[in-house]
């Protein structure tokens, strides 16, 4: 069976500090076999990279358009990125 890799880098903007959008969007990356990091920005934004199969990834995405229940996402921006063979999901800075 051939899977295709696809990865992405995203940018949410909006409040997304201080209400576990990091924690949640780890945890449902984790549950979708979704490889990569997320991280805040001194910006007030979160950034994110993701890779895996498609359909997985994009889940993520969409996730991320609603964010968790404290959260108010104005925009998410996604760009087409390579692959750099994560192996796992992290929380940085």
């Amino acid at each position: 069976m051939i899977f295709l890799a696809t990865a992405v880098r995203v940018r949410i903007r909006g409040l997304v500090h201080g209400v576990s959008f990091r924690a949640n969007m780890a945890q449902r990356a984790a549950d979708l076999g979704v490889r990569g990091w997320v991280r805040n920005l001194p910006d007030g934004s979160v950034e994110a990279f993701l890779e895996g199969d498609e359909r997985s990834v994009n889940k993520v995405v969409e996730w991320a358009r609603l964010g968790p229940p404290r959260a108010r996402v104005d925009r998410v921006d996604v760009e087409v990125a390579s692959p750099r063979n994560h192996r796992d999901f992290r929380i940085h800075g």
